[in-house]
């Protein structure tokens, strides 16, 4: 199999206009292409008044091909499989976010029957209390943004771009996802993305294949304490409801999610090496999805229907020796309150597949690390990270309406009264305030000079009346479990994985580590 690279195409081409561009570039006619598909597609904006897609596309052809720079020999995939050995107990996976469900998969195909605890509720009785908190009821601390089926991830655009090699694990996790009910563009999109409404779809589905492989799901059962004998695993203390219970097991896959807190407080205080890891905090920023679609595109470009919304991706390095950047960009998307923990207030952004919202919202971040948490604590970050929320939750009015300011306001140091033509997204509701006096100051400061910056180079970013919603401050986790060469902590018989042991970021790469963890194993 053949794949022809670069091949610039309109934005409104047909699959049938690219398989006879593809066959002109072959020398042949377009029906001597056999298995023809669409391997990867971008779009090309550098240039506003030529705006178009570029693809790779892959083929079978009888006839010799051309000399050609951008036709290569495809090399056959490497497969992904798993062969380890049943010494009877089963395996528990802690977390049922991307890193946990992939490992609870590869565990099923091996024939090791997963338990799967999770704290939180499945993805459908997760969704109804997410909405219900989100519309001014309770906060439920155990089902909740961060917390239940699908992890974090499952509120949010369910971006699927990552800066980790592909390879065996990131193609395993793509197809299983496409199996699972995503669009199959995501095998081929250079910035693919499922959106929360598919998502979830696809989440309960990757729940189904697990179970019929031999997984079992225990719904509401949180990870409570560790059983060790020899600095080795012997089992864990599990909480149900007011009830408490052991599980024998001798492999524990962690993947407990970013904001497992009170988890990570159990793990430390049961001996488990941790390391404290920079994260980054800062706010939502704001602005009219058309804005974003006009600089991004140019106007002859920017209503085309052949485009999604647009999405950016920025950064700028300041004289103070910080950097601000955006992060988890949503185009057409909501920010949403995304607090786990009663009396603390955290945003994040979510988008559905169709991305048709009114507005654009990316974090907009500052990395911290030691020298801002003010302790040496191994868990300094994450005390750091309840300091911001909880300010965040007082400015806000102590409701979890989330204190909300002015870009143009923010500039000049001033607390906003009203708002301005960008209509907040965030429910329940915001309070107009000063996001100054929540975010440290040398943030802060970052975060200004940053957006001066960015506004260069992305025209309309540091309008006056975008709106800038607080506090992020789950871009990562604030620990790192630390694991050796065998994806094992100290304790042996514990395999910590994911975003939330600090080895991931994002889904796809998420995934790949769980996919990676268990891999290890093969015998």
């Amino acid at each position: 199999m053949l794949r022809l690279n670069n091949l610039q195409m309109p934005l409104n081409a047909t699959v049938e206009d690219i398989k006879k561009a593809a066959a002109k570039q072959f020398g042949c006619a377009s029906d001597c292409l056999q298995n023809f598909r669409i391997a990867k597609k971008s779009v090309d904006a550098r240039h506003k008044n030529n705006v178009h897609f570029v693809y790779s596309v892959d083929c079978d052809i009888s006839s010799p091909a051309p000399e050609n720079k951008d036709i290569e020999l495809l090399v056959p995939e490497e497969e992904l499989y798993f062969n380890i050995k049943n010494d009877g107990v089963r395996p528990i996976v802690v977390g049922c976010g991307p890193a946990g469900m992939f490992a609870a998969l590869a565990l099923a195909e091996a024939g090791l029957q997963p338990i799967i605890l999770e704290r939180g509720d499945d993805v459908d009785t997760r969704r109804q209390k997410v909405n219900a908190f989100w519309n001014g009821g309770v906060l439920d601390t155990e089902s909740n943004v961060q917390f239940g089926e699908g992890g974090a991830g499952t509120f949010s655009d369910g971006k699927l771009m990552t800066g980790i090699k592909k390879d065996k694990f990131t193609r395993k996790m793509m197809r299983e996802f496409y199996a699972a009910g995503a669009p199959e563009e995501i095998l081929y999109l250079a910035k693919p993305h499922i959106g929360t409404d598919k998502l979830r779809q696809v989440v309960r589905n990757m729940r189904r294949k697990i179970i019929n492989l031999g997984g079992e799901y225990r719904f509401n059962h949180k990870l409570d304490g560790l059983i060790i004998k020899n600095d080795r695993l012997e089992g864990i203390i599990v909480k149900h409801e007011n009830e408490t219970y052991e599980l024998p097991t001798d492999k524990l896959f962690l993947a407990i999610g970013h904001s497992a807190r009170d988890t990570f407080e159990m793990l430390h205080s049961s001996g488990i090496y941790m390391e404290p890891k920079p994260f980054a905090v800062g706010a939502r920023i704001e602005h009219p999805q058309a804005m974003i679609n006009l600089a991004q595109y140019g106007k002859e470009a920017s209503n085309s229907p052949y485009l999604e919304a647009a999405d950016y991706k920025l950064a700028v390095h300041l004289p103070n020796g910080r950097a601000a950047y955006t992060f988890c960009m949503c185009p057409g998307g909501t920010v949403v309150a995304a607090a786990s923990e009663k009396g603390r207030l955290v945003t994040n952004g979510m988008s559905e597949f169709a991305r048709d919202k009114a507005n654009a919202n990316a974090a907009l971040l500052v990395g911290v690390d030691k020298r801002d948490f003010g302790s040496d604590d191994v868990l300094a970050g994450m005390y750091f990270q309840r300091r911001l929320e909880e300010l965040a939750f007082r400015f806000g009015g102590e409701n979890y309406h989330a204190p909300a300011q002015l870009v143009g306001d923010f500039l000049h140091a001033h607390s906003s009264r009203h708002g301005g033509d960008v209509e907040p997204s965030y429910l329940p509701g915001v309070t107009w305030s000063d996001l100054g006096l929540i975010l440290p100051t040398t943030v802060a400061e970052t975060m200004r000079a940053g957006i001066v910056e960015i506004g260069k180079k992305l025209h309309g970013f540091d309008r006056y009346d975008a709106v800038l919603t607080g506090v992020e401050t789950r871009s990562s986790s604030p620990i790192r479990i630390v694991r050796d060469a065998t994806m094992q902590c100290n304790i042996r018989g514990i395999f910590p994985c994911g975003e939330g042991a600090g080895y991931a970021g994002g889904i796809t790469s998420s995934a790949a580590d769980g996919l990676k963890v268990v891999f290890s194993l093969n015998s």
